[in-house]
């Protein structure tokens, strides 16, 4: 018995303990799952890797191609040509009958159209470009109208130019063209270049000339940077760059108190504030030189 305990002893010496560390590339591996970087890659790259695959293989027959593009168009268009994405009809408001008609000639929309073929932007810059049109609002309103709300531009004088007459509003921005001056006989009457850009105080002039009525015919811009008053009988008044107004209400105050403007006068220059100067026209002139030279044969 106590032989056996040895021999079990003597066996139990000799048999080698069970290192329980892992082994090398068992401990790399585990430090390889700890890292951050390779367990995204497990969790999404793997998947993503095989579906992007299959993705290829499967899109890389033309037919199956085709297939799914003309599938997902045919959805999209059943989707836009429901009833409720359908427009009908245009309404213009704001804008006059003739602007009205350009309006719809420059879209030449063929209804009905689904909206999702409407470049609102699009139509509103259309529109916008137009001489009558100072702005615009482009909407699609329920029960399938595309309206347009066009606020027009208002034209507050007639601007003479080389080639004929203008319509232009209160920026000078060109309303329409005007075949005669006898078509819009209650807008004043602006001439010369440069005109349209100084159109408030060309206004603010007419205004300060209304003690002139029907005298008045207009103002020429003069090298575009003053004014010159035309009136009746071929009179005129110059006018400075700066203080126009002021210098036209001296020639109206004149006028009133010496009836100047009433006489043989051909030019009356204020450009000078200190020195005004009146020039006679020539009739006036001549008389004036036969009375000094009868005068003189007198003496």
């Amino acid at each position: 018995m106590q032989s056996l305990i040895r021999h079990v002893k003597t066996a139990k010496a000799k048999t080698p303990k069970v290192d329980p560390a892992p082994s090398r590339w068992a401990w790399r591996l585990q430090r390889l799952m700890l890292t951050p970087g390779f367990r995204f890659g497990l969790r999404f790259g793997v998947p993503f890797a095989v579906v992007f695959a299959a993705s290829s293989i499967y899109l890389g027959d033309d037919v199956r191609r085709q297939t799914i593009l003309d599938t997902i168009a045919e959805t999209r268009r059943a989707i836009e040509e429901r009833p409720e994405f359908m427009v009908q009809v245009m309404a213009i408001d704001g804008a006059s009958t003739e602007t009205a008609e350009d309006i719809r000639e420059i879209l030449s929309i063929d209804f009905p159209t689904s909206s999702f073929d409407l470049d609102l932007e699009h139509i509103r810059l259309t529109v916008g470009g137009l001489d009558p049109v100072k702005e615009v609002t482009v909407r699609i309103r329920p029960g399938g109208i595309l309206h347009i709300d066009a606020t027009p531009r208002v034209p507050v004088a007639i601007w003479r130019q080389a080639d004929g007459l203008t319509l232009i509003d209160e920026t000078g921005a060109r309303v329409a063209d005007l075949d005669g001056r006898n078509l819009r006989p209650d807008l004043p009457l602006l001439a010369g270049p440069g005109a349209d850009k100084a159109v408030p105080e060309a206004l603010a002039l007419i205004d300060a000339a209304a003690p002139l009525g029907s005298r008045l015919r207009g103002v020429v811009r003069v090298g575009m940077r003053r004014w010159d008053m035309v009136l009746d009988r071929d009179q005129r008044v110059l006018l400075p760059e700066f203080g126009a107004v002021r210098a036209l209400e001296r020639v109206i105050a004149l006028e009133n108190a010496q009836d100047m403007l009433s006489r043989d006068v051909a030019r009356v220059d204020m450009r000078l504030a200190q020195r005004p100067t009146v020039k006679m026209n020539e009739a006036a002139t001549q008389e004036w030189w036969r009375i000094q030279q009868i005068e003189m044969d007198g003496q």
